[in-house]
């Protein structure tokens, strides 16, 4: 039965854009003998992976908070400010979070809370956009690329009436470029944003210096490590993939607890304990994470939407009598 009290949200799963990915980097050290069983792979050896994103729009009212944001949006995607030379890398098209949003005739002026699970080109490079015909730039800086140095070019906020969210950890990471990626972090999709962001501070599922085993689960509750960013949507971090990152956890409108899973499961076929990417920067923390987060998720009949799946997105968890979990499509 559903708390009458919890705050709701009907969630429209928004396909950004499918892209590429190299199979060898997605996987790490699990052989190809043994991923590409499951997923095919092109010419140039890359995966084909697709940009989930979500918008939320509250149900309910809430008592004492008029201002609370009625739309809300989690992930953007790439977006469309990389050169030809970056796209062809990542088999990139023109499609990104503005045409899916136009396609459910939702307009981003309305949209007035923006987070992402990390700040990653992938998942957070549609916060901004390439500026219109006549339009005047909210910032003008390099460009973003992953060949050579593009220069300076202007950008408008694709959001410009939205609150922007980051777990502070993950913020300064990106300032920093802290990532086993040399170019992931890009100045004109993070320093455009900075006057309109909002930084939280959400604990780490172990306290720091301590070095968990790889069935531990967390000494504190889930719910001690959440952050409420909007009435009834929490924010709690899962590192591994990046120190900082986060997942949301909210209640749909029939009653599920959905939960938007980060780069610990970017897709079903990285729900094995070891299949943790090449891209990140602590692997063992990744697979660790994975564990607790499958083991929540059984508990709590958790459903859980995950943030690459080029497939089916949305799965519940259950244990499969080996010691470890599968996922079933929901």
């Amino acid at each position: 039965m559903t708390d009458l009290n919890v705050t709701r949200y009907r969630f429209t799963l928004l396909r950004a854009g499918e892209f590429r990915l190299d199979g060898g980097s997605m996987f790490g050290l699990i052989p190809r003998v043994m991923w590409q069983k499951q997923v095919a792979v092109d010419d140039r050896g890359r995966v084909s992976v697709q940009h989930n994103c979500l918008l939320l729009e509250r149900l309910d009212d809430v008592p004492g908070a008029p201002s609370a944001p009625k739309l809300i949006q989690i992930e953007v995607g790439t977006g469309n400010k990389l050169d030809e030379k970056s796209r062809d890398i990542f088999a990139l098209g023109q499609r990104s979070i503005i045409d899916a949003l136009h396609e459910i005739d939702c307009r981003p002026q309305d949209i007035r809370l923006v987070t992402a699970t990390h700040l990653h080109f992938d998942h957070a490079g549609g916060l901004t956009r390439l500026c219109e015909p006549g339009e005047a730039p909210d910032w003008t800086g390099q460009a973003s690329s992953f060949g050579a140095s593009r220069g300076g070019h202007g950008v408008k906020l694709t959001f410009p009436n939205a609150v922007h969210i980051a777990q502070r950890r993950e913020w300064l990471d990106a300032l920093e470029n802290k990532s086993v990626m040399t170019r992931t972090y890009f100045p004109d999709h993070l320093l455009p944003i900075e006057p309109v962001l909002k930084l939280i501070d959400g604990p780490p599922p172990f306290e720091p210096g301590f070095v968990p085993g790889k069935l531990d689960m967390p000494r504190a509750s889930q719910e001690s490590r959440e952050i409420e960013i909007a009435p009834g949507l929490f924010a709690f971090r899962i590192p591994g993939h990046t120190w900082g990152q986060q997942g949301f956890r909210f209640v749909a409108a029939d009653g599920r607890t959905i939960v938007f899973v980060p780069d610990v499961l970017p897709t079903a076929a990285h729900v094995g304990q070891a299949y943790s990417l090449s891209y990140d920067v602590e692997p063992y923390t990744s697979s660790v994470s994975r564990h607790w987060l499958l083991r929540e998720a059984t508990d709590r009949k958790w459903t859980l939407i995950l943030d690459h799946e080029h497939g089916h997105p949305v799965f519940t968890v259950k244990e499969n009598g080996k010691g470890w979990f599968d996922l079933e499509k929901a």
